[in-house]
């Protein structure tokens, strides 16, 4: 499938299959528009003689340069046709998880899916170390052969905590040299209790770290305040400023949500690289009516606002201060292979959360909803629900209707099951709000990428 959009006047194409992208002038652009009308197959005399009579006679060469390109695979490229059962061959296994810390937060986020920390049960709670080290082991029992492991230490707020978060991970290097296992571990936090001595062992212990902070100032304390009401932007970016000094090199992210009150989060990006050049920002999921939900008439407010931010960091990069947006990255040579982009996540297969009792859901969204509850780490032996984890093992991007036809099914690999679940009722269901804007940061990140290319190109000359 070949996809041709324009950004900032520049006009671009990219195959879906082989993961080429070119960037165009008028006359290949003109022709290529008339291969896909085709279905990817030569155009008429008629119609190149037409364009000719526009373009001269480089169109002609154009159309043959295209033939070129399509017999060597690179255009129009077919489906590569990949059976279900070799996905899985041997059945999937948790490799990754997200282990609940604790069901408790010191913030009120308005737009919190984890109901303030509580994931809407009315009460909180505590990991103990016991049912922490059991949801280890049941991690490295399930991987199988698998080398590499990822835990996220997560919440509500994992800071609170503290104490099981530093004997968890010494348990967890114990049991990777035991085991032969590679255990990396990330942690996700709003940062408050971020001092000192915490972040001096996340840097020894942690592969990354996940900091939550939203841009602005106004915007973050809007949305983010503490459980006293109370804005926490100014104790957060503190914090924050601290712990990137600190870590150096090694891995973080600094992680907002935009909402309907902020749809101009290109700034906030801004705001954040300032406190540091590893930038994440995803828009808000939630119910229609609360007021900072994302409305149909908002994205292309937001797709303006997606390619203001690319043209922002194309000239950042230009001199020599690059912002790593996450959502920009994507790597077209070295990329995840075909049956990683078929798969997604792995949520409920090769993913799973654990919560403070031990309960084992698909993915940290699906907690608390007890129909998908998949398990308990506290039970011997420790055994899935294979009516939950099917659910989830035939939830590839090929079994998805609404993927089949969409040039950026590999990227997104679906999307997530949890939004589709939530905005539809059914996990092959679709949420729509999340493909367009998905669909436009690809197309944003595409273009960055060729630009830089071209960058560098006339650089060299």
């Amino acid at each position: 499938m070949l996809h041709l959009f324009k950004i900032q006047e520049d006009r671009l194409a990219f195959d879906t299959e082989s993961q080429s992208l070119h960037l165009l002038d008028e006359t290949s652009w003109q022709v290529l528009s008339r291969y896909q009308e085709n279905n990817g197959k030569r155009p008429s005399q008629a119609v190149l003689r037409q364009l000719q009579e526009h373009f001269g006679p480089d169109t002609i060469t154009c159309a043959e340069e295209v033939d070129q390109l399509i017999a060597k695979g690179i255009l129009f490229t077919p489906a590569e046709q990949v059976p279900k059962s070799a996905l899985y061959p041997d059945g999937p296994k948790i490799k990754s998880m997200c282990l609940h810390l604790c069901h408790d937060c010191n913030m009120r986020c308005q737009y919190c899916f984890a109901g303030t920390g509580d994931y809407g049960s009315g009460r909180r709670s505590m990991l103990n170390l016991e049912t922490g080290r059991k949801a280890v082991d049941f991690l490295i029992e399930a991987s199988g052969d698998r080398h590499n492991l990822d835990i996220d230490f997560f919440g509500g707020e994992p800071l609170l905590n503290w104490p099981v978060v530093v004997e968890l991970t010494e348990y967890c290097e114990k049991r990777g040299r035991e085991t032969g296992k590679s255990i990396r571990l990330t942690i996700t936090t709003n940062a408050l209790k971020l001092d000192r001595e915490k972040t001096d062992f996340i840097n020894k212990h942690f592969k990354n770290c996940v900091l939550s902070i939203d841009g602005r100032p106004s915007v973050h304390d809007r949305m983010r305040p503490d459980a006293a009401k109370r804005g926490t932007y100014d104790r957060v970016a503190k914090n924050i400023r601290s712990f990137v000094e600190l870590r150096g090199d090694l891995e973080y992210y600094l992680r907002g949500t935009y909402t309907r009150y902020n749809l101009d989060f290109d700034q906030d990006v801004m705001q954040l690289a300032q406190l540091g050049r590893n930038v994440s920002i995803e828009p808000v999921v939630a119910p229609d009516g609360v007021g900072y939900e994302i409305r149909p008439e908002d994205i292309p407010t937001l797709e303006r606002s997606y390619e203001r931010l690319a043209v922002m960091l194309f000239d950042a990069w230009t001199k020599g201060k690059p912002v790593n947006f996450f959502h920009f990255n994507i790597d077209l040579e070295g990329g995840p292979c075909l049956y990683k982009r078929l798969k997604g996540c792995g949520v409920g297969t090769e993913y799973c959360a654990v919560t403070p009792d031990g309960d084992i859901y698909p993915c940290h969204q699906f907690v608390g909803i007890e129909s998908f509850k998949m398990g308990n780490v506290n039970d011997d032996p420790v055994e899935l629900n294979p009516s939950v984890q099917g659910l989830f093992s035939d939830l590839l991007v090929p079994e998805k209707p609404d993927c089949l036809s969409c040039w950026a099914r590999y990227f997104c690999s679906g999307g997530c099951a949890a939004n589709a679940w939530f905005a539809s009722g059914s996990l092959q269901g679709t949420y729509e709000t999340g493909c367009r804007l998905e669909q436009k940061r690809l197309e944003c990140a595409l273009w960055l990428q060729a630009k830089k290319i071209q960058f560098e190109m006339n650089r060299a000359e």
